[in-house]
């Protein structure tokens, strides 16, 4: 009866922390979203860096989780590379425009975030 609980137990916690890293990734995805609105909109370039850094940090994060799409792919599995790849093009897209607004030079970190939604695009209709 003991290693029953016991058993019961371990699976309950891995049906969690299944759920919370899925839920972490969801929490990523919603930052990288919203941080973009403020990208794309604002006139500061604080706020500009700011929301650059708060996308990167997610971004960052994002990259060692598994989208439900891909849950039960091996870590090293094609699918789970090419994830990888598309969260690593996006932080270098990130890091091109955060360079940009760290020079002062808005619009041109702004331009460079309108490719964003092209990295975004491409990525979601193979992983969401």
């Amino acid at each position: 009866m003991k290693k029953a609980l016991k058993a019961l137990v371990a699976l309950t916690l891995l049906g969690a922390s299944s759920a919370l890293m899925a839920s972490d990734l969801e929490t990523d995805m919603d930052t990288i979203a919203s941080n973009y609105k403020t990208v794309l909109k604002t006139d500061s370039v604080e706020t500009l860096k700011l929301s650059l850094e708060n996308m990167r940090a997610a971004a960052v994060s994002a990259e060692k989780g598994t989208p439900s799409k891909l849950k039960g792919k091996a870590h090293d599995s094609a699918e789970m590379k090419d994830f990888r790849q598309g969260m690593t093009t996006l932080i270098g897209q990130i890091d091109q425009s955060l360079a940009l607004a760290n020079q002062g030079k808005l619009e041109e970190a702004r331009k460079v975030a309108q490719e964003f939604k092209q990295t975004r695009d491409t990525n979601h209709k193979k992983f969401r």
